[in-house]
C-alpha cells in the first residue's frame, strides 16, 4: 500500500477520521458522534479510538503522520485549540502535543475551513489554480483561503473569520455580539429564520408542510425552491443577494482566481447562482467581474483530505503505526485514559 496519513475532521456534531492516499483518494473512513460537552479529554479518546480501529482494518498501512483539523480559535503553528464555542472544555488544549506522544508520529493542526480550502484547492474544484477563496454556507459561514498555494494564516492562524465581515449595519445579532455579520444574514440558519418568520404553522404553505409545521429549514427552502414554490423563490434571491454581496467583499479582499461555495447551502447552488452571478456584477469593481464562482467538489471528504495533505505533501513518510488495545476494555474509555495521562504529565512538567 502506498504511504498514507491518518486524517481527522473534528466537528461539534461528528468526528470522522480516514485513512487518506497522497493522490487524495480515500482508502477507508469511519466517524462517531463527537462527545462535544464530555470535554477534551474524552473527545481525544475518540480519535485515538478511532485511529486504532482504521489501523487495525489495514494493517499494512504505512502512515506518514496524522492530519488534525477542528473548529477555530486554533493556532496551526503552537498546535494549540484555543476555545471552540462548538466544543465544552477546550481551552488551550496543545492537542499536536498530546497526540504525537500518543503515536510518536509527527502531527499537524489546522482549521477546518482552511483544511476544506487545501482539499478542495489541491483535489477538488481548485485544481489547478494559483488561489483561491473557499466559503462553506451551512449552519455558519466560514471559509479558508489559499494564495500562492498556500493556507493565508495571519496572525496566530486567525485569518479569513469571513462569516464575520459586516456587511450591514441592521438584522439579527450573530452570536459573536456583532449585528450585521455576513454569517447572521447569509447562513443557512439565517435563511430559515427568516422563512419561519414569513410563514406561520397551519397556513398550509409549502414551507411550512415540508416541516410539519415547525421551524423552516435552509434544506425546506431549497426544496420548495425546486418544487416551484414562489415564497421559496424570493427566499432564495434574497439569500442569494446577500451571498453576492459577501462574495464581492472577498473579490476585491483577495482578487482569488475563483470562490468556491460549499457546506450544506451548496445543494441550492444551481438556484441561487444566477443571483450571486447578478449581485457580483452589479457590485463588483470590472475588474473583479470575472472571476468563477463554482461549488466545491469533495463534499464533507474536503476537511479530511486537505487535513491529509497537511502530512502527505509538506512531512516526511514514517513508519506502520502499530496499536496494541486490551480488548478487555472498551476503546473509547482506555484511549481517553490514556489522553488524560499524557495532559497529567505535561501539567507536572510545567510544574517542575
Amino acid at each position: 500500500m502506498s504511504t498514507i496519513a491518518l486524517a481527522f475532521d473534528l466537528g461539534g456534531t461528528e468526528l470522522r477520521g480516514a485513512l487518506v492516499e497522497r493522490s487524495g483518494e480515500v482508502v477507508k473512513r469511519v466517524s462517531a458522534p463527537t462527545l462535544a460537552g464530555a470535554g477534551s479529554e474524552a473527545v481525544i479518546g475518540q480519535i485515538i479510538a478511532l485511529a486504532d480501529r482504521l489501523l487495525k482494518e489495514n494493517p499494512q498501512a504505512k502512515v506518514s503522520g496524522i492530519g488534525m483539523c477542528a473548529p477555530g480559535p486554533l493556532d496551526p503553528k503552537a498546535g494549540i485549540v484555543i476555545g471552540p464555542p462548538t466544543l465544552a472544555g477546550w481551552h488551550n488544549v496543545p492537542l499536536i502535543d498530546i497526540l504525537s506522544r500518543q503515536f510518536g508520529l509527527p502531527v499537524r493542526l489546522e482549521n477546518d475551513a482552511n483544511a476544506a480550502a487545501l482539499g478542495e484547492w489541491r483535489f477538488g474544484a481548485g485544481r489547478g489554480a494559483g488561489s483561491l477563496v473557499f466559503v462553506t454556507v451551512s449552519t455558519g459561514i466560514g471559509g479558508g483561503v489559499v494564495a500562492d498555494g498556500h493556507i493565508y494564516h495571519g496572525r496566530r492562524g486567525l485569518a479569513a473569520e469571513i462569516g464575520h465581515m459586516t456587511i450591514t449595519g441592521e438584522g439579527d445579532r450573530c452570536f459573536c455580539g456583532n449585528v450585521g455579520c455576513f454569517e447572521a444574514v447569509a447562513s443557512g440558519t439565517a435563511l430559515g429564520r427568516r422563512a419561519t418568520r414569513l410563514t406561520k404553522p397551519g397556513d398550509g404553505s409549502v414551507l411550512r408542510r415540508l416541516s410539519d409545521d415547525g421551524d423552516v429549514s435552509a434544506r425546506h427552502v431549497v426544496d420548495a425552491a425546486r418544487a416551484g414554490d414562489a415564497a421559496a423563490g424570493e427566499l432564495v434571491d434574497t439569500e442569494a443577494k446577500w451571498l453576492g454581496i459577501g462574495f464581492t467583499n472577498l473579490l476585491h479582499l483577495y482578487s482569488p482566481d475563483l470562490i468556491v461555495m460549499g457546506g450544506g447551502l451548496a445543494n441550492g447552488f444551481d438556484l441561487l447562482a444566477p443571483g450571486i452571478r447578478a449581485t457580483v456584477d452589479e457590485r463588483a469593481m470590472q475588474a473583479y467581474r470575472d472571476v468563477p464562482i463554482v461549488p466545491a467538489e469533495l463534499g464533507d471528504r474536503a476537511g479530511l483530505v486537505g487535513a491529509a495533505s497537511l502530512i502527505l505533501w509538506e512531512g516526511e513518510p514514517g513508519t506502520a503505526l502499530a496499536m496494541v488495545q486490551n480488548e478487555q476494555t472498551k476503546p473509547v474509555e482506555k484511549a481517553a485514559a490514556s489522553a488524560r495521562s499524557i495532559i497529567e504529565r505535561m501539567k507536572e512538567s510545567e510544574g517542575n
